[in-house]
């Protein structure tokens, strides 16, 4: 004997009447339509139709040939998808168990792709694009020119940063450091650093061991001689001038504009005081010992130095490796919020799908939402692993962005879940909500892997790694909802339909049956329906937040004042978007890749300040076949040394200018005729520069210089010159662009090249990539709303939101100091996805709305989409709030700018598109609602359906007039009519009272897009068409609680008329007068007291006795009041809903017009 938690557990098998349903669902929709079904019209809905054809309804018609080959191939696809999807979800209702576990086991097994995991934090790599000119110009320097650390190291010659440290030195009083106090803890600290050791192979090392050399010795900060100097500069003594002296004791030079910052100097040029002074510690790695060697050292010094303190002086400090250290402390400083923000989510997720129902509340699928999303971004995370792509800190920003989409998709599919009718078997409900749903997740998954994949084709590894990432992590969260996820909804649906309780899995009884229990019994232990009475009011109770948006919010919208205001706002978030825009920053700058709390924002701070007036020396490279000796050449070398100087941005002469060509020149200029040198051919122009000018040790000059083999001629040669005055990025930017200008314009072949110009390429290209990757998104997106909204002028709203989204993302980040760089273009590209998630659906809701007017059509796809585009941003928002307080630019900004985009993606979806449509969409120009006939607003009876003829029965023609019999001698049926998506009523049939006749869903559009409908929920349409009658007949016995009706009313129907017209109206008047009045979507103020109405609704090819058609409907040009109660039944044809007296051909959810 089964236990009862096995029997409502259990899925049913599909017998042979549900293999037709299947069968029929699987072969509908194959007809290519235009709005209506494949049968004639009607002659006033082909009317109609025509008119409706046209863009706007008062234009003329449009090109027919175009719009029928495109609805046809959209409308096969459609049905494609519903179909595959229908069948989707039945199969996962009839075999759960599969769904769960299998990928539960995927996960684990990808899962163990982290063992293998490859940290990559070389900030160069990352964030310097791979197309940049700066990696072919170093290129080009190191195929000519090789620095050796180990023996002749010069700073200005290097190619790489290599191993280094650095420190900046303030006064503690902020004052001069030109103080012999100050100078006696300087040089305490330099003893200090050379004294820094470390144990490495059985070997003590020490700075002296591992520094890099110059003249057989470690390369010196001779500004350090100054120590010496100091007591006479401070009595006055002595003048320092600046930027260069020689010391009056060794004759060295002081070339202070190298070492000191905030400096202020006489009209004399004689420095009065000095801010900062900045020191390098330079270090040997020309192979991979030297190079762990030196990484080991510098590890040391920050170690010795974090405590150390001094009486006079600050000290600032960076390493080499400190940019690779802070990309890792950022990732790690978001792993605790991880916790955090599960919570967050797991409370706002159970939160939402809470109910005062708690057989249909859903709180463990919020949670089983949570953990879907997690599974799914643990297993992309792996399997990427195990394909060898590398990790980087960034990645850790995808959790918190897929932790928000999973839940978004969750919504979606519980919102379409429960427009189901809570009466069907728990497979017809998944199929249900799987066709109406599952094509909107597709939807919205498709848009937001396209965007992350674009992305991951730019030439930024760090942007193109993330994409790779979160991509993929989109996917698989997209399938593990569909399986994982629906597998568990199937398995909740399964304890609904055996009424348990939501939390604790016990049978529960139905609000209705517990009137006499206590209150908190009633509160917390009832739910679900009742199996006496499932059409109960009491527990089918409409969706509180869906109705706020149509009832209110659509309303306040729909005031012509109102409107005016939202679009004076837009156009104020417009111009304020464009204000900002024009201010953008480009570029990462370094700083902002460390912690905030980071050692090294202290010195990036003093650098910025202090030592941005000298800040870079730039190499000058020249290659290719050039005759040095040619005096023709010489010149064109002098020009161009002279357009290098006269760069605004470079600084000039003999003092900052280290070129060879122009002493050898100036030597030749002096000493030729005294020392009689011949340099007229180039074989002696290359003899004697060797032999006189590049021979002898520590000779810096003897580095710019290659010959070829056999030293007949100079392969290439180099200078250096001296940048001045770059405050910021963009300066940064535009000296690079305009040295490499000159280079590019030159005779000879030239490059120019610094280290640092690695990451300068990021300014150059982050505003032309991301133009490009935006541009081919929105194009990509504008495809992808043309397939579902095959409406032109709804996909140029759709574009024109995408726009306004990204200008408002970009001058609103710059606004909010946030600069246009490789992080932020992450986002612009998340951007693209996340604004058609809102503003194609919104349009698509707006144009598939059946309605007549433009407020009408507001009306009904903030109905259908308001509650879910605020679940949506909600839930995105609040999955990365987390990032905002980890001390991070890089996961603040990811913040900043998904924020933005969220926010202005709904405001727009909410409140401005509603209203742009209204004003300037599809069918903006009908005004005028249909006048509905008189003769339509009689009553026939609800439980007899006519056959076939389309033709609307004359009343003068007896043999037309079929009068039923009354409710109380209404014979039982034998047969049950069969419920499910194809399923129809044979004309002609009588339909028991009470039965069901499943709903065919043309009461309103199906699922939109986020998952919401325009259908009614299941609790609000089980109470459509009810009347509520005042001084009504008795309880028929046995019928649920129902009242029987008049005779005079048991025999209307719309085939008979009254031979006085006038009596019928006032009797019609009088109906109308004692009806209580029905809101916008048919459902009764009071559905408990009320009787079901008894006129047919026509849908499909089952049209209800004395259906009138449309051709027989007078339309008046004049409307002078609004519809009544029964026009309103009769427009949207909800009366016989839930009594089964509409009969289609289409399933649940597929046939979207509404007559």
């Amino acid at each position: 004997m089964k236990s009862e938690w096995s029997q409502a557990v259990e899925p049913p098998s599909p017998g042979p009447l549900k293999a037709k349903v299947l069968d029929s669902y699987s072969k509908q929709g194959d007809r290519c339509e235009e709005g209506r079904p494949a049968e004639a019209p009607p002659a006033s809905a082909a009317a109609s139709s025509s008119s409706s054809s046209s863009c706007c309804s008062c234009s003329g018609p449009c090109s027919r040939s175009l719009r029928h080959i495109m609805g046809c191939f959209l409308k096969k696809f459609d049905n494609f998808l519903n179909r595959t999807f229908y069948r989707l979800g039945y199969m996962i209702a009839c075999h759960f168990g599969y769904f769960i576990i299998v990928p539960i086991f995927l996960t684990a097994i990808l899962a163990t792709g982290f063992q293998n995991i490859r940290y990559e934090d070389d900030p160069e790599y990352l964030f310097s694009p791979t197309t940049g000119f700066a990696r072919r110009e170093r290129a080009i320097i190191e195929e000519n020119f090789f620095l050796n650390f180990s023996s002749d190291f010069h700073p200005s010659r290097m190619t790489r940063l290599g191993r280094f440290a650095r420190l900046i030195i303030m006064a503690r009083d902020e004052g001069t450091i030109l103080r012999t106090d100050v100078w006696e803890d300087i040089k305490k600290l330099d003893t200090l650093v050379q004294a820094v050791s470390l144990e490495f192979d059985d070997r003590t090392l020490t700075f002296k061991d591992v520094c890099a050399i110059w003249d057989k010795k470690c390369y010196e900060n001779t500004v350090l001689d100054l120590y010496d100097l100091m007591p006479e500069v401070e009595a006055k003594e002595l003048n320092l001038t600046y930027p260069f002296m020689l010391n009056p004791k060794t004759f060295e030079p002081f070339l202070f504009s190298h070492y000191m910052g905030g400096v202020n100097v006489t009209d004399y040029n004689v420095m009065e005081s000095a801010k900062a002074l900045s020191i390098f510690y330079w270090l040997k790695n020309n192979n991979e010992r030297e190079d762990h060697e030196a990484a080991l050292w510098e590890e040391q010094l920050l170690k010795a130095m974090e405590d150390l303190e001094f009486e006079t002086i600050t000290v600032a400090r960076f390493v080499s490796h400190t940019l690779e250290t802070e990309l890792e402390n950022n990732t790690n400083s978001v792993v605790p919020f991880f916790g955090v923000t599960i919570t967050i989510m797991l409370l706002f997720s159970v939160g939402s799908v809470m109910m005062g129902d708690w057989v249909r509340t859903k709180p463990w699928l919020g949670f089983i939402g949570v953990v879907s999303a997690a599974l799914s971004c643990c297993a992309a995370f792996g399997f990427l692993i195990y394909l060898g792509v590398e990790f980087i800190g960034i990645n850790m920003a995808a959790p918190f962005l897929m932790l928000g989409i999973g839940i978004d998709d969750s919504f979606v599919m519980l919102a379409a879940w429960r427009r189901t009718k809570i009466q069907d078997s728990v497979p017809d409900r998944m199929a249900q909500t799987f066709a109406d749903a599952a094509v909107s997740v597709t939807i919205t998954s498709i848009t937001d892997m396209i965007s992350f994949f674009i992305g991951a084709i730019t030439p930024f590894p760090c942007v193109q790694i993330f994409c790779l990432y979160t991509g993929t992590a989109v996917l698989t969260t997209y399938l593990w909802h569909i399986t994982f996820f629906g597998g568990c909804m199937a398995l909740s649906g399964y304890m609904e339909k055996g009424q348990r309780h939501g939390f604790t899995c016990q049978k529960i009884k139905a609000k209705s049956e517990t009137v006499n229990e206590n209150y908190c019994y009633r509160v917390f232990c009832t739910g679900g329906i009742s199996e006496q009475d499932p059409h109960n009011p009491m527990d089918n109770k409409p969706h509180a937040l869906m109705a706020f948006f149509r009832d209110y919010v659509a309303r306040f919208l729909n005031i012509p004042a109102i409107k005016a205001l939202v679009v004076m706002v837009f156009l104020i978030y417009l111009l304020v978007a464009c204000w900002g825009c024009t201010m953008v920053k480009e570029g990462l700058e370094r700083r902002r890749l460390s912690r905030d709390d980071s050692y090294s924002v202290d010195f990036y701070d003093r650098e910025d300040k202090y030592f941005r007036e000298f800040p870079y020396r730039i190499q000058v490279v020249i290659t290719g076949d050039v005759n040095y000796s040619d005096p023709e050449t010489q010149r064109g070398l002098m020009e161009l040394h002279q357009q290098f100087e006269n760069v605004s941005y470079i600084v000039g002469g003999p003092l900052y200018t280290e070129s060879w060509i122009t002493h050898w020149f100036s030597f030749l200029d002096r000493n030729m005729e005294y020392l009689g040198l011949n340099v007229t051919t180039e074989e002696e122009f290359i003899a004697t520069l060797r032999e006189i000018y590049l021979a002898g040790e520590a000779n810096p000059y003897a580095l710019d210089v290659t010959f070829n083999e056999d030293y007949t001629r100079i392969v290439a040669s180099r200078f250096i010159i001296q940048t001045y005055q770059i405050k910021d990025a963009n300066a940064d930017k535009d000296m690079m662009e305009g040295l490499r200008k000159i280079a590019s314009e030159s005779k000879f072949n030239v490059t120019v090249f610094n280290p640092f110009f690695i990451f300068f390429d990021q300014y150059v290209l982050v505003r032309t990539t991301s133009i490009q990757a935006i541009s081919l998104a929105a194009a990509v997106m504008m495809v992808v709303s043309l397939i579902f909204i095959p409406n032109p002028l709804c996909s140029l709203w759709v574009a024109f939101s995408i726009v306004s989204i990204e200008i408002g993302v970009v001058g609103y980040m710059t606004l909010w100091n946030v600069n246009l760089d490789s992080i932020s273009m992450i986002n612009l590209i998340m951007c693209i996805g996340f604004s058609v998630d809102f503003s194609a659906h919104i349009s698509y809701a707006y144009l598939a709305a059946k309605v007549d007017t433009p407020e009408e059509r507001v009306r009904e796809c903030l109905y259908a989409l308001g509650l879910p585009i605020l679940q949506g941003g909600l839930s995105t928002i609040l999955g990365i709030t987390a990032l905002i307080l980890a001390p991070s630019y890089i996961f603040i900004t990811f913040f900043k700018t998904v924020f933005l985009v969220i926010f202005f993606g709904a405001m727009h979806g909410i409140f401005l598109l509603p209203v742009l449509l209204s004003l300037m969409g599809p069918g903006s120009c009908t005004k005028k609602k249909r006048e509905v006939s008189p003769l339509s607003r009689n009553h026939a009876h609800p439980f007899y359906v006519h056959g076939n003829d389309l033709t609307p029965v004359d009343p003068r023609d007896p043999s037309g007039l079929k009068i039923p019999r009354p409710h109380s001698g209404l014979p039982a049926l034998n047969g049950v009519v069969p419920e499910g998506p194809g399923s129809r009523v044979r004309p002609g049939t009588l339909v028991p009272h009470g039965a069901s006749i499943k709903d065919d869903g043309h009461s309103l559009e199906k699922d939109l897009g986020l998952g919401t409908s325009g259908e009614e929920s299941s609790e609000s349409s089980l109470s459509k068409g009810v009347t509520s009658r005042r001084g009504g007949p008795d309880l028929v016995p046995g019928s649920g609680g129902r009242k029987s009706l008049p005779i005079m009313e048991v025999y209307s129907n719309n085939g008979y008329v009254s031979d006085d017209l006038e009596a019928e109206e006032r009797r019609a008047q009088e109906m109308r007068a004692q009806e209580r009045r029905l809101d916008r979507y048919g459902e009764w103020e009071d559905p408990r007291q009320s009787l079901p109405s008894h006129r047919p609704t026509s849908h499909g090819t089952g049209h209800l006795a004395g259906r009138r058609s449309n051709s027989s409907r007078p339309r008046s040009q004049d409307r002078s009041r609004p519809l009544d109660a029964r026009e309103r039944i009769e427009r949207r044809g909800s009366s016989a809903t839930r009594h089964g007296s509409r009969a289609s051909q289409e399933p649940r959810g597929r046939y979207r017009d509404h007559h």
